[in-house]
């Protein structure tokens, strides 16, 4: 084990893991945010989806020694308030079904607006296709996305 030092969230932890394990599982097991999923351990699905650096990673296949001396955000970090634009848009939309891909998605829809405030239909298609949604709430992930340039446009 070495100690990794890391910032997540904002804040800063100093964690006795070992380097190879997967960003994923020191979130959940040893930092305790559980909003990150777990779905195939592949980089496949992206239930694991966080941002590093402000991009959308897959983190159940990153080692967390790739994560030193970057700032992680996970779905906990998006936004104090739970009040992100995609978060507003996912209630007013009634997004999920089950809920357990919703994470990974709004943290990939969160990059996507970061880069383009305003995409198009096509583009948000682009963007999510790598986000797999079990109960198939693709339409209104994608009217969400759109929902949420508009409120963030709004400011």
């Amino acid at each position: 084990m070495t100690m990794i030092k890391l910032t997540i969230n904002k804040k800063k932890y100093d964690l006795d893991v070992d380097p190879q394990m997967p960003l994923l599982w020191v979130l959940r097991d040893v930092v305790g945010l559980t909003g990150t999923k777990y779905g195939c351990g592949m980089a496949q699905c992206g239930a694991c989806t966080v941002h590093l650096n402000g991009e959308a990673t897959r983190s159940c296949v990153m080692p967390v020694s790739a994560a030193v001396g970057k700032e992680v955000v996970t779905i906990e970090g998006l936004a104090e308030k739970n009040d992100h634009p995609l978060q507003q848009a996912w209630q007013e939309v009634d997004v999920p079904q089950c809920g357990y891909c919703q994470s990974g998605q709004i943290m990939t829809a969160a990059s996507l607006l970061r880069k383009n405030p305003n995409p198009s239909e096509q583009e948000i298609i682009n963007a999510m296709q790598g986000n797999l949604c079990r109960c198939g709430t693709y339409l209104r992930i994608q009217k969400a996305v759109k929902k949420a340039a508009e409120i963030q446009k709004k400011g």
